[in-house]
């Protein structure tokens, strides 16, 4: 385990409970982190590269600054080691591009942290869009608003900075979920502030989107509001946070229903005859496995390591959720419309 910090220990527990792997070592130059390891009863080493020299295991997770995401994947791309990056991919673009070529080229192991993937919740979701549930896609409302204390700064004060920030930090998680129900973003509008704390980086965002099929969307982003619409506060699949068992982040719709995320609560038409405004929906509530997908990621990295299992979020589609967010900062920064080139990786506006 690369990193000691919050999500690097969601990822030691994970491990730890997975039957098949076993905790080799803990890698942080922090004394929190020496303590860490010794609790774990594994060694402790203050760099990557005094690992890969002295101990060098089958797989790493590198849950670091998100600086050191692409330097310390060539590490271990280059000793050959499997990887399961936290995201973002990278802080730019042009970064991940570079690192994705590498990944691609040298068919390594990569497993790009976006975890959400990995939630029966999710998985659900998408299978109800794809199977037609919904009819015809036709929009999606989606937020992540919550509170950050000002201890989330103080203990790490690079979140405050350029490369940090929700749209990077959080946002990206959503924009995956996005790509999964919706399909590819292709392009983008976005007014951000950062009146609230005043940082170098963002707190509160609003995006418009349009998809490639034609689905139109808007999100709204905040870390500095009081407010439970964000994934952590309404999935109940991290218990570190609160749940709000009535609240949303997500509203599908389609032409014969809709459906809200991640309660599952579905209102549809029972035919195309009986559409219309004036006509009562049929409303279900579809029941859900809750599932930590932190821990489901980490089974899955353990296949991928020993069964040869490809990732399900490849560094392509880390690259690609980055574009997005890329393209986000920009539109806000340009007060215009950004489009998306996903084949050519490339922005307009």
């Amino acid at each position: 385990m690369a990193g000691a910090g919050y999500i690097g220990l969601a990822h030691i527990d994970a491990a730890q409970r997975t039957e098949g792997l076993t905790l080799s070592a803990v890698v942080d130059p922090s004394l929190h982190a020496k303590e860490v390891a010794q609790k774990a009863g594994v060694p402790w080493y203050g760099s990557l590269e005094d690992l890969l020299e002295q101990d060098r295991p089958e797989g790493v997770v590198l849950a670091t600054p998100n600086a050191f995401h692409v330097p310390h994947t060539v590490m271990c791309l280059d000793a050959g080691v499997a990887c399961l990056l936290e995201k973002p991919i990278a802080p730019t673009v042009s970064q991940a591009q570079f690192l994705v070529q590498r990944i691609e080229s040298d068919r390594s192991k990569v497993l790009i942290g976006h975890h959400r993937a990995h939630s029966p919740i999710m998985q659900k979701a998408v299978s109800i869009v794809q199977g037609g549930g919904l009819g015809k896609l036709v929009a999606v409302m989606g937020s992540a608003t919550f509170f950050k204390p000002p201890q989330y700064f103080t203990d790490a004060p690079w979140r405050t900075q350029k490369g940090a920030g929700p749209i990077l930090l959080n946002l990206i998680h959503d924009v995956h979920n996005l790509r999964m129900l919706c399909g590819d973003i292709v392009a983008v509008q976005a007014f951000a502030s950062n009146a609230m704390r005043g940082y170098e980086v963002e707190d509160t965002v609003s995006i418009n989107l349009r998809f490639k099929n034609g689905v139109l969307g808007t999100f709204l982003l905040s870390d500095a509001a009081a407010s439970a619409k964000s994934w952590e506060h309404t999935s109940q699949e991290n218990k570190a946070y609160p749940s709000c068992e009535d609240e949303d982040c997500y509203v599908l719709s389609g032409t014969m229903g809709s459906l809200s995320i991640p309660t599952m609560r579905m209102k549809s038409y029972p035919s195309e005859q009986e559409r219309s405004w004036w006509k009562p929906f049929a409303v279900e509530s579809l029941g859900v496995q809750r599932e930590d997908p932190i821990a489901r990621q980490m089974v899955h990295f353990r296949d991928m390591i020993s069964l040869d299992q490809a990732p399900l979020v490849s560094a392509r589609d880390g690259l690609l959720n980055l574009l997005v967010t890329e393209a986000i900062t920009l539109a806000a920064k340009k007060s215009q419309m950004v489009e998306i080139d996903f084949e050519n990786q490339t922005l307009k506006f």
